[in-house]
């Protein structure tokens, strides 16, 4: 499971456990799975879908960054 945490300028958009992330890369869209390696990559305007026990939610965002590192991801967007 991935820890994951997706924060805008104006609120906490999600914060909770997920088995995978899929976000928009500025050289294109990547995955981030379970024992992902340690990575910081800018982020451009599309979609992050993120999977939970309940299914996969998407969200929209014009751009952003994001860091993993030891299972925990960490989203900085713009939505």
């Amino acid at each position: 499971m991935l820890k994951l945490r997706i924060v805008s300028p104006e609120k906490v958009v999600f914060d909770g456990e997920v088995t995978g992330v899929t976000v928009p890369g500025t050289l294109g869209s990547f995955e981030i799975l379970n024992n992902h390696a340690p990575i910081i990559s800018s982020l451009t305007v599309g979609r992050v879908d993120y999977k939970t026990a309940e299914g996969v939610t998407s969200l929209d965002i014009r751009g952003g960054f994001v860091e993993v590192k030891q299972n925990e991801v960490n989203l900085c967007v713009e939505v």
